[in-house]
């Protein structure tokens, strides 16, 4: 789901996103290594675009991460807390329990979009969105932001309010927000899987470089 795709793969991703649901959710796994319990650790919380729905195990854009993170710093693990159909009301619920039990540094927010694909209030969503990023902050942790984009057969006015929502909750709560996690990979049919839905391994280096530029200051 992004700007740039065509009207044929927007819809059909649209479609698809909005009906992956809890008969395809990817258990969450954590990356970890000798002396992962004393490492300081980035917490994902996504749906179907970091849970590596439909590609080969570890490939995905958190585990790429994970991999970048120790080759530049061992002392940093990852537990990619990322389910397929997530929504933000399931992200708010889980949330609380992941900040308890893993007291992450770092907390990555990547969910909004089936929330928006299944015609849920954004106000709710927005609400969820910014309760996630404050507790998370309260925990002690940093909070990235990943944002997302409505494909252009949901109305102009539907598309701005969703994109713009992300902007509101990271200027409010003041933490790093990728605007659209999507850049570069939406508009390229070649970088989706058979079902024309979710990006392929070739575009989760992609995706990864999209958000590590924001997720490095949060690391020092």
């Amino acid at each position: 789901m992004g700007g740039g795709a065509g009207p044929n793969l927007t819809a059909v991703l649209a479609a698809a996103l909005a009906a992956v649901g809890p008969a395809a959710r990817a258990a969450p796994r954590a990356a970890a290594g000798p002396g992962a319990a004393t490492r300081a650790l980035v917490l994902v919380l996504g749906d179907s675009l970091s849970a590596e729905y439909g590609l080969r195990r570890g490939s995905g854009w958190v585990e790429l991460m994970a991999q970048r993170l120790a080759g530049a710093s061992p002392r940093w693990q990852t537990f990619n807390a990322s389910i397929s159909g997530e929504t933000t009301a399931g992200g708010r619920t889980r949330l609380a329990g992941l900040l308890t039990e893993h007291r992450p540094r770092v907390v990555i927010i990547e969910l909004g979009g089936n929330d928006a694909l299944r015609g849920l209030d954004l106000a709710t969503t927005q609400a969820a969105l910014d309760t996630m990023v404050a507790s998370a902050q309260a925990s002690g942790a940093k909070v990235l932001l990943l944002g997302m984009r409505m494909p252009p057969n949901y109305g102009r006015a539907y598309g701005e309010r969703f994109e713009r929502l992300y902007r509101e909750v990271a200027g409010a709560r003041r933490c790093a927000l990728v605007p659209f996690f999507l850049e570069g990979v939406g508009e390229r049919i070649e970088l989706f899987q058979a079902d024309r839905i979710h990006p392929t391994e070739q575009a989760q280096p992609m995706m990864l470089a999209n958000v590590w530029p924001a997720l490095q200051p949060l690391l020092k």
